[in-house]
């Protein structure tokens, strides 16, 4: 039976926020450099602008550009999951870490700060460390459960 951890809704809602953000800025930058007459008469000395009004006028693309960037980010990361199946755990279709080559889980800081690391033998044979957090993944309790019930 394969236990599945999906991507936290924290990091889902910090995205989201982040877009939200950007496009509100984008708006309010615009609105400010282009539409506002006493924005720019406040901002601007004989038909010159100042920095100010400069910025507010060239900030809204980059802002947009941001939050398409971001927004994409997040559609290509949305069904990203970590799944503890009866081989090994399996984070993506490229990264795997089978039961026997874990050596050691260190807990100690699961229940106060909300991630564990996995020490493993990769197949060059070297040691390697992997952090797994709650601010990554949902449902860590069981995986990490599972992992330590077919470890011992």
């Amino acid at each position: 039976m394969a236990i599945e951890a999906p991507l936290c809704k924290y990091k889902k809602n910090n995205f989201k926020i982040g877009i939200l953000i950007l496009v509100v800025a984008a708006v309010w930058f615009a609105f400010d450099g282009y539409y506002s007459d006493t924005f720019q008469k406040k901002h601007s000395i004989d038909g010159v602008s100042d920095s100010t009004l400069v910025f507010h006028r060239k900030a809204p693309p980059f802002f947009l550009a941001g939050a398409v960037l971001l927004a994409g980010y997040f559609w290509m990361i949305r069904g990203k999951k970590l799944v503890a199946d009866e081989q090994g755990l399996v984070f993506n279709a490229d990264e795997r870490i089978d039961y026997d080559a874990i050596q050691s889980i260190d807990k100690t800081n699961f229940e106060s700060k909300g991630y564990f690391v996995i020490t493993h033998k990769d197949e060059a044979g070297s040691e390697k460390k992997c952090k797994i957090s709650d601010r990554t993944y949902d449902n860590l309790a069981a995986i990490l459960d599972q992992l330590v019930s077919k470890i011992t």
